[in-house]
């Protein structure tokens, strides 16, 4: 790995993968020198969900947008405040969308150097039949691509043997 990066993008879904997610990222963004831009994306399904059932709701659809990027900022705060690195350059980015469409987008606009995902997120059953959203980042990322696996994930393999 270069010594100066750029930008590392991490996309942070807030599953129970993300604090492992995060400490890498974190970690190589500090052993490289580069910005961590910590990328979160309120699920457009979310969002459609809500404006569809939003008649009888105290918030508007930009309140919902609001609440949501203010309480994920909070939860990704705390995930940099335990990665633990001191000298870590970071800001947070929320987009609205497909998820990995809107990571690829952030890529670009940010002019990334590598982008960081959970190898397991917050996926559906829809997701299963369709693809998960690293399995797509793998196809179409424009950078290099690390996905990280959780500790717990090679433990249950080899307890399955």
């Amino acid at each position: 790995m270069s010594k100066n990066m750029g930008k590392i993008l991490v996309g942070i879904d807030l599953s129970d993968y993300s604090a492992e997610t995060m400490r890498v990222a974190a970690k190589l963004a500090t052993e490289t020198g580069a910005e961590l831009v910590c990328a979160n994306i309120i699920n457009q399904r979310e969002v459609d969900t809500f404006a569809e059932e939003s008649a009888d709701s105290r918030y508007s659809l930009g309140e919902f947008i609001e609440h949501r990027e203010a309480d994920r900022s909070e939860i990704i705060a705390e995930l940099i405040r335990e990665a633990g690195e001191t000298n870590l350059k970071s800001r947070m980015e929320f987009r609205i969308g497909v998820p990995f469409l809107k990571l690829i987008d952030l890529v670009v606009e940010e002019k990334a150097d590598l982008l960081v995902v959970g190898a397991k997120g917050r996926g559906d059953i829809a997701e299963c039949l369709l693809g998960t959203t690293a399995e797509k980042l793998f196809r179409h990322c424009p950078v290099p691509l690390l996905s990280v696996r959780h500790r717990s994930q090679g433990q249950i393999l080899r307890n399955s043997k």
